[in-house]
């Protein structure tokens, strides 16, 4: 097992955003996280990652227990977070984003930049390979030396999953990578993730209210309502469960829809 949630509680003074949930994610798998606004798939999230702590409960990594590690320490673990609207450094090129992100790099220590020069230069020309062989994957390479500020929505969104890239993560979470992307680029979006899965065991966490997006590349999914996990099985049993299709009822006929189309 990649990835074990249990009993998390998060409460927000009298606002319990997370209630006793406990799901699994299985190792090489694409797991969806549905559910309509304000069910707590986000608050959840940032537990995993480490941005929030829960009041109650544990999360485990691969059996190993993660409930009080910091971003950063996830990050050294394997465990990477992408976000609804994209975190990019917009005054660097694609090429100069992808290479900031792995950690511990020789240029940043001062007494290798004066004394070992030849170290730091081997490391960034390898670090640089690595950046261009992502590029290549999610079909960049036009976008090499453009400002990541002058990308569009989509382009960003494969951006954030290039970083994800560069240091070979265990676990993604990806939180909404279809919010605002065009129908072409989400499904090159969609596209790179099931390579990534098939071609280089990557285990995804999906929140998505695309239901199209999440048919195509999750399994299992699981569905939270007010804090709590109401369902879980394949994309086929989730739109056709009762349960469901009530909780999206009580947010609105449109959330409804979108989940039976």
């Amino acid at each position: 097992m990649m990835l074990e949630i249990k009993n998390i509680q998060k409460n927000f003074g009298g606002l319990v955003a997370v209630n006793n949930a406990s799901m699994n994610v299985t190792k090489g798998s694409i797991t969806g996280l549905i559910g309509p606004n304000g069910a707590g798939k986000t608050t959840l999230f940032n537990i995993i990652a480490g941005n929030l702590h829960s009041d109650l409960g544990e999360v485990y990594l691969e059996k190993e227990k993660i409930s009080d590690l910091k971003a950063h320490e996830l990050f050294e673990k394997g465990v990477l977070r992408t976000f609804q609207i994209a975190h990019e450094f917009s005054t660097l090129t694609v090429l100069e984003n992808l290479m900031m992100v792995p950690g511990n790099q020789f240029g940043e220590n001062l007494l290798y930049s004066w004394f070992k020069n030849s170290i730091v230069s081997k490391q960034e020309e390898e670090i640089r390979a690595k950046a261009i062989a992502v590029i290549d994957f999610l079909n960049l390479n036009h976008l090499t030396q453009e400002l990541a500020g002058n990308l569009s929505g989509g382009q960003k969104k494969l951006l954030e999953l290039g970083r994800t890239m560069m240091v070979d993560a265990k676990l993604v979470l990806l939180d909404e990578v279809g919010a605002g992307v065009n129908r072409t680029l989400l499904n090159e979006i969609s596209d790179a993730i099931i390579r990534l899965n098939k071609e280089k065991d990557y285990t995804f966490f999906v929140i998505e209210h695309d239901m199209d997006l999440i048919e195509k590349i999750c399994e299992p999914v699981i569905v939270m309502a007010e804090g709590s996990v109401l369902f879980q099985g394949s994309f086929e049993e989730v739109k056709s469960n009762e349960e469901v299709i009530e909780a999206y009822l009580g947010r609105g006929i449109k959330q409804n829809k979108a989940l039976k189309s």
